[in-house]
C-alpha cells in the first residue's frame, strides 16, 4: 500500500476508534455490543437496532458503529482492528467476499448449534454458502443481492439472452450497455459470473483452477470494450455511474443490482414506467448465467467480551420484519426464502421471483483466504477492459494468481 493510502487508512481507523471508545456512539456500559457496519441510508439498520436494543431489556444494547461506505476501506478498518485483537468489535457487518479470510485468521468465531440454525434456517442457498468455511458457518446472511438486465421496454422489446447477442443487439439499436468496468470489485463480479457462466471457476481455496473459461471471459469483456456498444466511460464505471447513464436516457441496457429500480422511480419517471428486467446475460443461449451474489453477513469478532450476546443480538436483528425492512427502505434483497413470497416484498420488488432464482444458483467469488489479492490481480488483468491482452491471457493470469494465493498477505 502506498504511504498516502496508509495514511488515510489509519486517520479513517482513529475515527472510528473513537467512536468505539467508551461503550460506542450509543453507549450501554458493560452491555454494549458494538456493531461495525455500513452506514445503509435507508434507515432499516437503525430501525433494527432501536427495536432490537427495546426487546432486549437491558440483557445488551447495540450500538451502531458506522463505517464507510467505500468496501475496501471497511475491509482494511475491520481487518487491522481485528489484527490488534481489539475487543470492542462484538459484531462485524461482512461483506460476502470476508468470510475465508477473518475465519482462517481466527478473527470470527463459528457458528455452532442453537447458533448455527439460527444462522442458516429458511435461508436460500446462494446466500449460505457465503458464510461457509472449511465446513463450518461463519455468519448469518442478512441481505443478499444480484445483477439483473435492465431494458426500456419502449426501445427494446426484448433483450438477448448472451453478452455477445446483447452486444450486437445493443450495436443494431445504436445504445450502449451499461457495466462496471472500472478496477475495482466491480470487474471483479462481472469477470468471475463470466467464467462461472462458461463453466470454470478462478481459484479453489489455494489452488488456480483458471482454465478455458477465463479465456471465454476475457474475449467476452474485450468484445463489448472494442464495440459501438461500449460506453466510452466503462474503464471508470461503477455502478452509480451505470444508473445515471440510463437514468438520462443515454443507455437502454444496463447491468446492475436492483437498487437502480425505486432510484429510477425518484429521478427519472419518464424512464421507470418503461423500465423491465431480465436474466443476467449467459454465454451460451439457452443456458442461464451465474449471476452476481453480494449482500452482507454478521460475524461475531473472536476477541468479543460478549460472545452469548452478540450471537443473540445478531439472531434478533435478523427476524423477517428487519430482512423486509432492509429490502424495501434499503433496496437489499433478503435471505429468507419464506419472504420472497410476501406481498408486500413482491409489491416493492415485482422481480422477486427472478432474485430468487438466480441466488439459488449464483457465482459465489472464489472462497480464499487471499481473496483481496487474487480479486486485485484479477482486476489489474481486465481492466480497463479495451486493454485485455486476449493473447495467452489464461497463463498470464494463471502466473499471477498463484503469486497471489503465495503473498498471503492480509492487507
Amino acid at each position: 500500500m502506498h504511504g498516502r493510502h496508509l495514511l488515510t487508512a489509519l486517520a479513517l481507523i482513529g475515527s472510528v476508534a473513537l467512536g468505539a471508545c467508551g461503550g460506542g456512539e450509543g453507549g450501554g456500559g458493560k452491555n454494549a455490543i458494538n456493531w461495525y457496519v455500513f452506514n445503509e441510508p435507508g434507515g432499516s439498520y437503525d430501525k433494527a437496532v432501536a427495536d432490537c436494543n427495546k426487546d432486549a431489556g437491558g440483557k445488551y444494547h447495540i450500538n451502531y458503529i458506522k463505517l464507510p461506505t467505500d468496501a475496501n476501506q471497511q475491509r482494511e478498518l475491520i481487518v487491522r482492528r481485528l489484527a490488534a485483537k481489539d475487543k470492542d468489535i462484538d459484531l462485524i457487518g461482512m461483506d460476502v467476499i470476508w468470510t475465508a479470510e477473518l475465519a482462517e485468521a481466527g478473527w470470527i468465531l463459528p457458528w455452532e448449534g442453537a447458533n448455527r440454525t439460527a444462522a442458516t434456517e429458511g435461508k436460500l442457498e446462494g446466500p449460505v454458502k457465503t458464510v461457509e468455511y472449511k465446513g463450518k458457518i461463519y455468519g448469518l446472511p442478512f441481505t443478499s443481492n444480484t445483477q439483473l438486465l435492465w431494458y426500456r421496454k419502449d426501445k427494446v422489446d426484448k433483450p438477448a439472452d448472451t453478452w455477445n447477442g446483447l452486444i450486437a443487439q445493443a450495436t443494431k439499436l445504436k445504445t450502449l450497455i451499461e457495466i462496471q468496468g472500472a478496477q475495482y470489485e466491480g470487474v471483479m463480479v462481472w469477470f468471475n459470473s463470466l467464467v462461472q457462466s462458461a463453466g470454470g471457476t478462478i481459484v479453489k481455496g489455494t489452488t488456480v483452477t483458471l482454465g478455458p473459461a477465463g479465456q471465454v471471459a476475457a474475449n467476452t469483456m474485450s468484445r463489448l470494450a472494442h464495440s459501438p456498444a461500449a460506453d466510452p466511460s466503462l474503464a471508470s464505471q461503477h455502478e452509480d455511474e451505470n444508473r445515471l447513464a440510463f437514468e438520462a436516457g443515454t443507455s437502454y441496457l444496463e447491468v446492475n443490482y436492483p437498487f437502480v429500480y425505486p432510484s429510477a422511480k425518484e429521478n427519472a419517471p419518464d424512464v421507470y414506467k418503461n423500465m423491465r428486467w431480465a436474466p443476467y446475460p449467459g454465454i451460451v443461449s439457452g443456458k442461464p448465467a451465474k449471476a452476481p451474489i453480494g449482500g452482507i453477513n454478521w460475524g461475531v469478532g473472536a476477541y468479543t467480551k460478549h460472545p452469548q450476546e452478540a450471537f443473540a443480538a445478531a439472531a434478533c436483528m435478523r427476524n423477517p420484519e428487519n430482512e423486509k425492512e432492509a429490502a424495501i427502505k434499503g433496496g437489499l434483497p433478503p435471505t429468507l426464502e419464506s419472504l420472497y413470497s410476501d406481498p408486500e416484498l413482491k409489491k416493492a420488488y415485482p422481480f422477486s421471483d427472478l432474485i430468487k432464482k438466480q441466488l439459488a444458483t449464483a457465482a459465489v467469488r472464489p472462497v480464499t483466504p487471499a481473496y483481496a489479492d487474487v480479486s486485485l490481480a484479477v482486476a489489474k488483468a481486465v481492466s480497463p477492459p479495451i486493454n485485455i491482452k486476449t493473447d495467452g491471457f489464461v497463463n498470464t493470469l494463471r502466473g499471477t494468481l498463484k503469486d497471489a494465493l503465495n503473498s498471503q498477505a492480509l492487507l
